[in-house]
């Protein structure tokens, strides 16, 4: 068939007058330039090492294109990547150029800055520390803290070697007594006040407080001192008659105690007429326990 060159005229001609159309209207913008913050991505970094010190988390970029590019540039479309798969331990010195930044179609990057990076790496580590939990607050009156336990006790962290060398526990979120006068038990998270350190596995934590009544002193004077197991027709007597004992419990059990609550007495087992220096004995109890009896020994004279 021979070539016609008006066959489909009217399609061409629509083509030519679209393509028109895009030149006008792309070269009548006009071509701009624009600084922006963009972020700094490092790839590749030896596994066995940590970035350590002031990274920079963005560098300068300018950026040109047409108003209509740069006005539709969002966050995240310019970024700037750093191979670092050279890197060692200590400083190192990296080139920024503009073909490391990632922009979209239609933009052009003109300037990155500063165009050499210090950076400084150190080696990775990781050690294991016992974890300190945190209480805050008080309990009740007339109660105290007996003991604090968590579980786990230890985590293992990991982190540069120079954030590792003076770190000696990890802690946990506080627990708050509020009052309380009872056993406080809480699951909370675990944490490294390091920044520059981290936790191997992010875990949580159960602390509890054991909170008892507080056990405190109190001395009971004049507790008559009595004859156990004496002899029939026998008489005995004590110098002196009365003791002081000081016994130690829950402090609201103490404080309602009188000198009838507490039993002193001698064993004068088969003992016969005479004089005799014997211990006093205090009868046990469940509520007290005895600190001390003054004095701790008597004469006693048996008829």
């Amino acid at each position: 068939m021979a070539y016609n060159p008006f066959r489909h005229f009217w399609l061409k001609a629509v083509a030519v007058g679209i393509a028109t159309l895009l030149w006008f209207a792309v070269g009548g913008e006009k071509v701009v330039e624009r600084s922006l913050s963009a972020p700094l991505e490092l790839q590749n970094l030896p596994p066995s090492l940590e970035v350590v010190g002031d990274a920079p988390g963005t560098v300068v970029v300018r950026v040109r294109g047409s108003s209509a590019a740069l006005g539709r540039l969002a966050a995240g479309d310019v970024t700037a990547v750093l191979d670092v798969a050279t890197a060692k331990p200590g400083r190192n010195y990296f080139h920024l150029a503009p073909d490391h930044v990632r922009v979209p179609f239609g933009v052009e990057v003109s300037y990155t800055g500063p165009s050499t990076l210090p950076l400084v790496f150190e080696r990775q580590e990781s050690k294991t520390v016992p974890v300190v939990p945190s209480v805050e607050g008080e309990p009740a009156p007339g109660y105290a803290v007996e003991r604090v336990s968590v579980e786990p006790d230890e985590v293992e962290v990991e982190g540069p070697e120079s954030a590792l060398r003076d770190l000696k526990q990890a802690t946990t979120e506080p627990v708050e007594l509020k009052g309380s006068s009872a056993q406080v038990r809480e699951t909370v998270t675990i944490g490294i006040l390091n920044s520059a350190a981290r936790l191997r596995m992010p875990q949580n934590a159960v602390v509890t407080v054991d909170i008892q009544p507080v056990r405190t002193e109190r001395t009971i004077d004049a507790i008559p001192v009595r004859m156990l197991h004496l002899g029939a027709g026998q008489t005995a007597q004590s110098a002196p008659s009365n003791v002081a004992v000081t016994i130690r419990g829950d402090e609201d059990v103490l404080r309602g105690l009188s000198v009838d609550a507490i039993e002193a007495g001698v064993d004068l087992t088969g003992l016969g007429a005479g004089r005799y220096t014997l211990q006093v004995h205090i009868t046990q109890s469940r509520v007290f326990g005895v600190v001390r009896v003054e004095p701790p020994q008597v004469q006693i004279t048996i008829r």
